[in-house]
């Protein structure tokens, strides 16, 4: 009894921790599932090919700019030790929220942020992407945030890898960023 008791509780905490990083998104290998067709923080359209590098893009899916304090440090650090750096490795780099355009805006502006963040507004991309987190349902405030995630392509959309970690507090340094572009 005691065995059968212990199983169901660590089925129940396992089955409580979101997917791994390899689990959660588009396979590494495959195309980006959406053109990133959308707003980005400067009320201009934007697409994949418009946002992408010589060698392609990193995108970081983040909760919110507006209420996330671990979503604004990840966005504030990347500007401030990495941004540069991913560029001149031919890489560009971009955000993708559920926010607004008019919250994107106000972040970017008081944060000094130089990078692309889009607004995907009713979540499209990020439901297409697969990280949509799926705790929150339709009516609550927070319904349609993602999962945070790195997913890094080439230029031609295809994905190269996918950074992630345990629950919503920690996200990749930007070192291994970094580390992961200069492997590609």
């Amino acid at each position: 009894m005691f065995k059968k008791i212990l199983s169901g509780i660590v089925l129940l905490i396992a089955s409580s921790f979101p997917a791994a990083a390899s689990d959660l998104g588009p396979a590494v290998g495959s195309k980006i599932p959406h053109n990133l067709e959308v707003m980005d923080q400067k009320g201009q359209q934007q697409s994949f090919s418009s946002l992408t590098g010589e060698n392609g893009t990193v995108l970081v899916f983040f909760r919110s700019a507006k209420w996330c304090p671990y979503c604004q440090r990840q966005l504030i650090n990347i500007e401030k030790s990495a941004a540069e750096e991913i560029r001149k490795r031919g890489f560009n780099v971009v955000g993708v929220s559920y926010d607004s355009v008019k919250v994107l805006d106000k972040f970017t502006k008081k944060r000094g942020i130089s990078y692309p963040l889009l607004s995907d507004d009713g979540s499209a991309i990020i439901k297409s992407f697969g990280v949509l987190n799926e705790k929150y349902k339709p009516g609550d405030r927070v319904y349609g945030i993602p999962h945070p995630i790195i997913v890094i392509t080439d230029n031609s959309g295809t994905i190269k890898a996918k950074l992630f970690e345990e629950g919503y507090k920690n996200r990749p340094e930007t070192e291994v960023i970094l580390s992961e572009l200069d492997k590609l």
